[in-house]
């Protein structure tokens, strides 16, 4: 039993720092959960702190994850048009996977802007503020996804 966890385990590892850059997989919970099977094992114990703190974590990343374009949309100076512009570019950009999931936002967030009325280069400036949001979430979940990856990794050093 312990060799399917520690497999399973390490294909969640794999898919949630995957789904740090793909919309679809929620990378930080993905990986908690990887933790988690990491941690079902007879080999392998985390503290009861470490998976609190990983599952608080993967939590607050997770709804950071849906807020922070937003902001970085509207701190640019866009309008709602552009957040379900960027929103809706995000959605399209999932078929052109890599290119797409990156210049989706910026795309959909500019032809809002132009929908709603603006100048392009106010446009501009707004998908600029949804790239930059993208990316700050990207690196967050990055971030806690590695973290994570890590602690199974110094576990299964030691």
């Amino acid at each position: 039993m312990d060799i399917l966890l520690i497999v399973i385990g390490s294909a969640l590892v794999i898919i949630g720092i995957l789904g740090c850059f793909l919309p679809i997989i929620p990378g930080p919970p993905v990986s908690f959960v990887a933790l988690l099977f990491f941690h079902f094992t007879t080999k392998y114990q985390f503290s009861e702190k470490i998976l609190v703190i990983a599952a608080i974590m993967a939590v607050i990343v997770t709804v950071l994850d849906y807020i922070i374009p937003i902001w970085g949309t509207k701190y640019f100076g866009g309008s709602k048009k552009g957040v379900w512009g960027s929103t809706i570019g995000l959605i399209i950009g999932l078929f052109f996977v890599p290119w797409g999931i990156i210049v989706g936002p910026f795309l959909g967030a500019v032809a809002g802007e132009m929908v709603d009325g603006q100048e392009f280069k106010k446009a501009l400036k707004s998908g600029f503020g949804a790239f930059l949001g993208f990316a700050a979430g990207v690196i967050i979940k990055m971030g806690v996804s590695v973290w994570i990856a890590v602690i199974i990794l110094k576990q299964i050093i030691n």
